[in-house]
């Protein structure tokens, strides 16, 4: 595992960046960021610590996939800890072998700090090595368009 980091600065207050990026209000904010990464990106579950979440979209074959994880800490508006635990294949949840052992044990976190009016979102990610590249493309992309919703909502 390879550790990432990602910041932001968005001209927004925390708790809207906060509330857009975890989909809190209405999922389909949470959906529109991460589109980057898959356009049927979602989630199925709740962000509140301890609990269990799915991170699915649909593969290009039409098949159901994503990331089993748990929410190691929430605080609001301040950090958010994702524990990566298995992956999810069609409807079957899969902890343990060897594809599970790339993700599996690795953590996505959020900090969100306010500076003035302005948010400072910072992700730090573990990655699998052969998704330094795609993980690389693709993170900024998707914070670009959370820092469009959060600066562009009236």
């Amino acid at each position: 595992m390879q550790k990432l980091q990602f910041k932001i600065e968005i001209n927004a207050p925390v708790a809207r960046v906060y509330n857009l990026m975890l989909g809190l209000d209405n999922k389909q904010s949470y959906e529109e960021w991460t589109a980057a990464f898959n356009p049927t990106s979602t989630y199925e579950g709740s962000w509140l610590k301890g609990s269990k979440i799915l991170f699915i979209g649909t593969a290009k074959d039409g098949k159901r996939g994503g990331m089993i994880a748990e929410i190691a800490e929430n605080i609001p508006n301040q950090f958010v800890s994702i524990h990566h635990r298995g992956i999810l294949d069609g409807d079957q949840e899969i902890t343990e072998g060897e594809a599970v052992e790339l993700w599996a044990s690795g953590f996505e976190n959020y900090t969100f700090e306010e500076l003035d009016s302005i948010s400072l979102l910072t992700i730090d990610v573990d990655i699998p090595e052969e998704y330094l590249d795609y993980m690389n493309g693709v993170w900024p992309k998707a914070l670009a368009r959370l820092k469009e919703l959060a600066e562009n909502m009236s």
